[in-house]
């Protein structure tokens, strides 16, 4: 596998917050597509423009639109990712699982979770 890869009404808002909160390297630069590698190789994010993009609910209930996916990041401190992330636009979801991890959604609407052990 190479990427996963994310729809957005605008892939440059919703990449450019995913590099500065992964701190990541862009790799290929486009209105329609754009695409962050981590440092050192690995599975990448890439970002798809979709002029119909509707934003998951989460957690969804009937007819919703239902989260395809999630992105879930490791980190050793909850609270200070949360605010790090919610600096650069992520807002914390009404529903929060469990103790050990805070699920938030990026600028385009899709749930990510920040866990940690």
């Amino acid at each position: 596998m190479t990427a996963v890869v994310l729809g957005a009404p605008d892939v440059r808002e919703l990449a450019g917050f995913y590099r500065r909160l992964l701190g990541w390297e862009v790799a290929e630069d486009g209105d329609e597509w754009l695409r962050l590698v981590p440092p050192g190789g690995g599975v990448g994010l890439s970002f798809q423009a979709e002029a119909e993009y509707v934003p998951p609910k989460w957690p969804a209930r009937p007819g919703d639109q239902q989260m395809m996916m999630h992105l879930d990041i490791e980190v050793d401190d909850l609270e200070a990712a949360a605010a790090h992330a919610e600096a650069l636009g992520a807002k914390r979801a009404g529903h929060q699982p469990q103790e050990d991890v805070l699920v938030l959604l990026d600028p385009a609407g899709h749930p990510f979770c920040l866990w940690t052990r």
